[in-house]
């Protein structure tokens, strides 16, 4: 059966929660990162990251878990995970869709070394405008620049 994803808005209180899911995720995707550097990141997701962006989530309709969260500032989508459990039932969409249509978010940053995520936001609508040789913190993970391409009014 299909589920039906409600998108809430986290809070404080739910930090932690969102840092695990964050965490869950990075290591399922991210395989390229040192597990230093997944550390270091933790502590600036929780301590920095979650604060800076406006949060949107869904729950697990029964255990009221987060699911997959995404985080939007200034247009652009500046997080996007999704916990390992709940990958493949389209939580991603729900999200990314709220954050263009009711956020107004065109862009996004995706790691080059992650091509499930690239393909993901590809077939989203998505458009490679750009590209850098290092991540947000100066590492050598270079990233994708995306811009959303409205589909044409009929």
């Amino acid at each position: 059966m299909q589920q039906h994803w409600v998108v809430h808005t986290p809070r404080l209180a739910d930090f932690e929660e969102l840092t695990n899911v964050w965490e869950a995720s990075v290591r399922a995707t991210h395989d390229f990162l040192p597990d230093s550097y997944i550390h270091l990141l933790r502590a600036l997701v929780k301590d920095q990251y979650l604060d800076a962006v406006m949060l949107i989530c869904c729950k697990d309709p029964t255990s009221k878990r987060i699911c997959g969260f995404a985080g939007i500032a200034a247009g652009k989508v500046e997080m996007l995970f999704i916990h390992p459990d709940y990958r493949g039932q389209g939580i991603g969409k729900v999200l990314l869709r709220f954050a263009i249509d009711e956020l107004n978010a065109e862009r996004l940053d995706v790691n080059e070394q992650n091509p499930q995520a690239i393909g993901f936001y590809l077939k989203q609508g998505f458009e490679v405008i750009g590209r850098g040789e290092k991540d947000g913190l100066g590492q050598p993970y270079p990233l994708l620049h995306l811009r959303y391409k409205r589909p044409a009014r009929a």
